[in-house]
């Protein structure tokens, strides 16, 4: 077992290192290609942290990253960048806290529904912001950290960090009190498990992945609007992704993004107005061929006999 989580460490680290200088292998169309992959890597990990293990099913994933990106284009040229970060994942924990102390006692539909209104509701409220108060619609965003190497190099670190934070929560007392949650949470709440802290924790961790992922890639756009910080597509990938990869496994969703962020890259440049259609389908057959992703099918395959290679 030490020999195997040894080499897997290794692999994994030699992966990374790989990452490292894939940008300076390419040129500027496969840096913005492995940005991309690496958004929706730590987007999807970040939400299946929470969501894949207790099971309920948020859409509130592009709030927390719009609120990131709109951080970033109210300070990004007053404050110094490290400055802007710690603002914006302290304003993302201060959201997430009130948003989970209303949501997270809800359960099912209406924890997706509550969710889903909720992101209308914030894009709505700083649209009204935008076109009343500050007098236009969007925001340039000019910044130091606006050269694709830099905010490559920024996502990969975020990217080790919340699969390094995954790998913890899978071996901790949170993170088995939030798979008690999820696999029956009035037993779990019986057996002594505060679940009302250890959902609001997580879900505040997570929340903070997906502001940071926002802020971060914020100045690659220039200029930002409600429309493009808060586009409610994303939320949807991002689920996609999760249950296509799995959520058996921290890195499941991983095995989910890969395959989608190419598609979309296809869609964009193919299909820009069926993509949406696409989607939906592509969200259909995950759910009746893969029901739990990549990562379930494996292990359960792994698991009947002669499974074993």
């Amino acid at each position: 077992m030490k020999t195997r989580t040894l080499l897997g460490g290794i692999a994994v680290v030699a992966v990374f290192v790989l990452l490292g200088l894939a940008p300076g292998l390419g040129n500027d169309y496969t840096t913005s290609l492995l940005i991309n992959l690496l958004l929706y890597g730590v987007l999807a990990t970040a939400w299946g942290l929470f969501c894949g293990t207790t099971r309920y099913i948020s859409l509130a994933t592009v709030a927390f990253f719009g609120v990131g990106s709109y951080t970033v284009a109210v300070l990004g040229e007053q404050l110094a960048w490290p400055l802007v970060l710690l603002v914006a994942a302290a304003i993302g924990a201060v959201l997430s806290l009130l948003v989970g102390l209303v949501t997270l006692r809800l359960a099912g539909t209406y924890f997706v529904i509550f969710t889903f209104g909720m992101t209308e509701l914030l894009r709505q409220v700083v649209n009204w912001y935008e076109s009343k108060v500050a007098g236009s619609v969007g925001r340039y965003v000019f910044v130091d950290a606006a050269t694709p190497g830099f905010i490559y190099g920024q996502l990969l670190v975020l990217f080790a960090l919340v699969l390094l934070f995954g790998w913890w929560l899978g071996r901790s007392r949170l993170g088995f009190a939030l798979r008690l949650v999820g696999e029956d949470e009035q037993a779990a709440r019986h057996c002594g498990v505060d679940t009302t802290r250890t959902k609001l924790i997580t879900f505040t961790l997570s929340s903070v992945i997906m502001v940071l992922a926002g802020a971060i890639v914020a100045p690659r756009w220039t200029y930002i609007d409600p429309a493009i910080a808060f586009n409610a597509i994303v939320s949807f990938q991002v689920v996609i992704m999760a249950l296509l990869g799995g959520t058996a496994r921290f890195w499941g969703p991983v095995l989910g993004v890969v395959p989608l962020v190419l598609l979309f890259e296809l869609l964009v440049k193919y299909l820009p107005n069926h993509s949406s259609i696409v989607l939906g389908v592509v969200f259909l057959l995950i759910v009746y061929a893969l029901p739990r992703g990549v990562v379930g099918f494996l292990l359960e395959r792994g698991r009947r006999p002669g499974g074993q290679a």
